[in-house]
């Protein structure tokens, strides 16, 4: 289970690499989806405001006399019941936070590689992009002869991996995520994840960092 299949350029099996992950006895689902809504809502903006009647740029005279023209009784322009009036009980800027353990969020990930392995969506490729300037053409090459077609996917590269990461940007299916920058919602939201036979080690350590 330990072991990925390597990919040529062709598409074709060209060994195997060892993976430095022990499975868990079942995937901790809870543990993702705690992780996951954690995200979400730490990535909210929470900016939607209102105007109260107190903040409203309207004058606060009295439109008319208390008594004796027939109409009804108002106090202020700014009153919540008239047009451009203040709003009541409307929505106000907050941070929203769901405090999420280290542990947990390991777990989550850990399920996520699991995951992924049970159900042979993890590639490994040993393949390099042709030429020197990076070129989304010579990219789509590299990953039309596994059938990928119009599957989301997820690249894992080092930071420095400029032409590659150049290379695969423009390409609408395809998320590029670092080696430092994994998380749980994005782990989770492609397909098929793909990494580089180049960068084994990397692709290790951060996996056996979830442990």
């Amino acid at each position: 289970m330990n072991k990925i299949t390597v990919y040529d350029n062709q598409g074709k099996k060209a060994g195997t690499v060892e993976l430095n992950f022990s499975a868990l006895d079942s995937l901790a689902t809870t543990a993702y989806a705690v992780s996951v809504r954690g995200l979400l809502q730490g990535w909210r903006q929470g900016t939607v405001s209102h105007q109260t009647r107190g903040q409203v740029s309207l004058t606060n005279r009295k439109p008319w006399k208390q008594k004796g023209t027939g109409r009804a009784r108002a106090g202020s322009a700014r009153s919540p019941i008239w047009r451009g009036g203040g709003v009541i009980f409307g929505p106000s800027p907050r941070t929203r936070k769901i405090g999420i353990a280290r542990k947990q969020r390991r777990l989550a990930m850990h399920s996520a590689v699991q995951s992924m392995l049970e159900n042979n969506k993890l590639y490994c490729l040993d393949v390099a992009l042709e030429g020197d300037k990076p070129s989304t053409k010579n990219a789509r090459k590299v990953l039309e002869p596994l059938g990928f077609g119009a599957k989301k996917l997820t690249v894992f590269l080092p930071y420095h991996d400029t032409q590659t990461y150049l290379s695969l940007r423009n390409m609408p299916n395809v998320h590029i995520m670092f080696y430092d920058q994994p998380n749980a919602f994005d782990l989770t939201n492609g397909q098929a994840w793909v990494f580089f036979k180049k960068d084994l080690n990397l692709f290790n350590e951060m996996v056996g960092a979830w442990k």
